[in-house]
Order: structure tokens, then sequence, then C-alpha cells
């Protein structure tokens, strides 16, 4: 009788045949924990913001300084950039450079408007006196809105250089396996920001 019946000891296990994973799918995997880590990170800022949604410090609510029309221009450049990456996406399995190139270059005009009308936001509230030192609400409404910014404007900085590697190197297997971790880092951030717009504008609003 075997004194490891259990195949537990390294001696008596045989190798798997198949060998490590391919390597695509350790990066998806360890892509994936990243983004759940960055939505833990927007979920602490949105719990923040729902605490202190209400302590304005005798200051302006959401409701004073929501522009929708202004946010809803925001909102429907970032869509459009999230179709645009799509496309780029569709363009990088044909192995279709100019298409890829055009359509990560309209990702990135989107992307940068969405940034302008963003930061034409933050300078108009601050120019008024509703900066972020003026109450609690307004703290946190710069913390999470300006975060999910910051992303946006990594994002651009990924994409710049997806495009530049492309141009320089083509679809090299290691250079697709970074396109498709940009696309889920861009349509995250068109996720985040919808709920980001449901809850800060739209009910800011409605308050």
């Amino acid at each position: 009788m075997s004194g490891d019946p259990h195949k537990l000891g390294r001696g008596d296990t045989a190798p798997s045949e198949r060998g490590p994973a391919p390597k695509r799918i350790v990066v998806a995997y360890g892509f994936w924990i990243f983004l759940l880590t960055d939505f833990i990170l927007f979920a602490g800022f949105f719990a923040a913001y729902a605490v202190l949604a209400k302590a304005t410090a005798g200051g302006p609510a959401a409701r004073d300084i929501v522009e929708l029309p202004m946010v809803g221009a925001e909102t429907a450049l970032l869509l459009a950039s999230s179709f645009a990456c799509g496309m780029a996406g569709i363009a990088t399995a044909a192995k279709n450079r100019f298409w890829f190139q055009a359509a990560m270059a309209v990702t990135a005009v989107l992307g940068a408007g969405f940034l302008a009308l963003e930061l034409h936001e933050f300078l108009t509230l601050i120019g008024a006196g509703h900066g972020p030192q003026r109450s609690a609400f307004l703290s946190a409404f710069f913390a999470l809105v300006g975060c999910h910014g910051v992303h946006v404007l990594l994002g651009l900085v990924w994409l710049t250089t997806m495009m530049a590697q492309v141009q320089a190197k083509g679809f090299r297997e290691e250079t697709v396996r970074r396109i498709a971790c940009f696309s889920l880092f861009w349509h995250a951030l068109d996720i985040i920001w919808v709920a980001l717009f449901t809850m800060v504008y739209l009910l800011g609003v409605a308050r």
C-alpha cells in the first residue's frame, strides 16, 4: 500500500502534460483582478459621496451646481468614444492598421472632448467659490468626478502608446493583448460614468 494514497506528495504526483497556462490567459486574469480593485476604489468614492451628499455646510447642493446639458454632452462624448473603441477592436481582429488608427484617433478626440468639458465644469465651480474646500459635499463631488477624469486621462496616454506600437510594430501578439486590456479598461470607465452620471447628476437634480 502506498504511504500517500491521496497523492498529496509531490513525488507521487505526475506533472501536468498541458503545461502552464498561455500568457494571454494569465494577462487577462491579472487585468481582470486590476479592474476589480479599481471598481472597489470607486465603490469607496461612491459610498463617501452618498454619505456626504447632504453635508453642504450652507453652500450649494448638487441641484445648484449641475448643468445637465453640459453633462449630457460629456456623457454623449464618452459613450461615442466607447463605440469607436469597439470599432478599433474589430479592426484589430481584422489586422487592419488604417482603420485601427482611425478608430483610435476618434476615440482619443472624443475622450479629450469629454475631459475638456469636465475641466470647464471644475474651473467654473472653483471660480464661483464652490471649490472642494467649500463643503464636505463638494469635496466628495470633486474627488469622485475627478478620480474618473484622471482615469480617462491615463486611458488617453495608454491609447496613444497603443497607436504608436501598432504603427511601429504592427499587430504582434503582445500588442494585441495590450489592446484588448485597453478596451476593457475604456469600457469599464463608461460603466462607471453611467453610474456616476445617474447618482451624482440625475439624482442630484431630482433632490
